[in-house]
């Protein structure tokens, strides 16, 4: 044990105290400030380009009505399309023409506008174009047709679904109108998290374990801790970095961002909004508020003391299962650095594979595909904790959790196995066969 202590110590502060550690942990979160503002700022200047459409309407069926929007102006013109045309470049009035046909059928529901530009015909001014097209064609249609506006806004319905428990406690709440979105985002979260760190810490034992093999340092260490004791160690010492460094972005990070939304006055959040043409402001202020409270409400009954726990449990196993393929891994890896990359699709593989699971078992949380999936151990970790929020029954839960930290165990110690041989193997290429003769070797 004293042993396994003095290893995780000499593996966490030969990294933290690394120039490179300390400068990666400071300039992430100015990184994500310097981009937040970065994208701020190409959203709102980027686009300065102008466009001045000229619009030749045959019938008048917009009665010279086409409302502008960002930077995309229409002037409606009397000329013929032929004299547009031929003074397109003296003219800076316009440096394009949309020419809208006759209505012949007034009932049909294809209608194809012609757009005139030396320049090509951006997407952005095209979503534009036709949007205040259809808008327009219903006004006309509508009086075409001698609809009554009123009744057609009265055929478009918005439903909403409240779904209601059918057992219901003294006291508790039946709404579980938001428990699917709750439970879909908490869920894409954990499983997100478990993704991102199997890769990051995992490949980051992978290349320790590499280092001190190439730079024969391993030679010296070995001698006097076992090597199991030492790829533990390892293991839960690189973990510890990795920790260190994602609590200290934590605290920087909404730090920093709260800096940026003071020293430039505008959200970083509402970045991500841009060119969503802010639908949120569309929602009536009342079904927000109602969609808080329910949102709220639906966080107070989720099972906290029962994802909590679970999910530091699956993340702990999930990383001690893959840290120790990875070092595995590494231990097995020559001086070329690019003929391991066969071996590290065997973990790299499942890794993908759970992730697009975990995305079907948000859809489907109790399909058979979710279910099976929640008790391989290859999957477990980052399907089951996607499943969490949705309330699976108590045994898929104990028993998802017995076999993955089992098999987490199990992996550590056939990890030993190929390390303890692999660490000290030169100039010989390993393969996957080399690797399960190393875990029944005698050495």
């Amino acid at each position: 044990m004293t042993n396994l202590w003095l290893v995780i110590q000499r593996e966490y502060l030969t990294r933290v105290r690394r120039k490179s550690f300390i400068l990666a942990t400071l300039l992430m979160p100015l990184g994500m400030a310097v981009f937040i503002v970065v994208v701020q700022f190409i959203f709102t200047y980027g686009n300065d380009e102008q466009q001045r459409i000229a619009v030749v309407d045959e019938d008048g069926i917009f009665n010279n009505v086409l409302p502008d929007s960002k930077n995309i102006y229409f002037k409606f013109r009397q000329d013929p399309l032929e004299t547009l045309k031929a003074n397109m470049a003296d003219d800076t009035s316009y440096n394009a023409i949309l020419v809208v046909p006759s209505v012949r059928n007034p009932r049909a529901k294809d209608f194809r506008v012609e757009y005139f530009s030396d320049e090509p015909l951006a997407l952005d001014t095209e979503l534009a174009i036709s949007r205040r097209v259809e808008k327009a064609m219903r006004k006309y249609k509508t009086r075409a047709l001698e609809l009554d506006e009123r009744a057609i806004a009265a055929l478009e319905t918005d439903v909403d679904i409240k779904a209601r428990k059918v057992t219901v406690a003294e006291g508790e709440d039946d709404d579980t109108s938001m428990a699917g979105i709750i439970g879909a985002g908490l869920g894409s979260i954990m499983g997100f998290m478990m993704y991102l760190s199997i890769f990051i810490y995992g490949m980051m034992v992978m290349r320790s374990v590499m280092e001190e093999k190439m730079n024969r340092i391993v030679e010296v260490v070995i001698s006097s801790v076992r090597p199991t004791t030492l790829l533990l160690g390892k293991i839960v010492g690189v973990g510890a970095v990795g920790l260190t460094q994602v609590v200290a972005w934590m605290i920087l990070i909404p730090g920093v961002l709260f800096l940026v939304s003071l020293i430039f006055g505008f959200d970083p959040e509402a970045t991500q909004q841009m060119q969503a043409g802010s639908a949120a402001s569309q929602i009536d202020p009342d079904e927000m508020q109602s969609m808080i409270e329910r949102a709220i409400s639906g966080l107070d009954e989720m099972n906290w003391w029962v994802i909590i726990p679970c999910f530091l449990i699956y993340f702990l196993a999930g990383y001690f299962m893959y840290a120790a393929m990875f070092a595995a891994i590494g231990s097995a890896m020559g001086d070329d650095m690019g003929e391991g990359q066969s071996l590290t699709l065997v973990v790299i593989l499942p890794v993908i594979l759970g992730f697009y699971i975990m995305m079907a078992a948000l859809q489907a949380p109790n399909s058979s595909l979710a279910v099976g999936s929640s008790f391989m151990p290859l999957f477990a970790p980052i399907v089951m904790p996607a499943r969490l929020p949705f309330g699976p029954p108590a045994w898929q839960i104990v028993g998802s959790l017995l076999i993955t930290i089992a098999f987490a165990a199990f992996m550590v110690w056939l990890a030993g196995r190929i390390y303890r041989v692999g660490i000290l193997s030169y100039g010989k290429k390993s393969t996957l066969k080399d690797m399960m003769g190393w875990v029944f070797s005698k050495y």
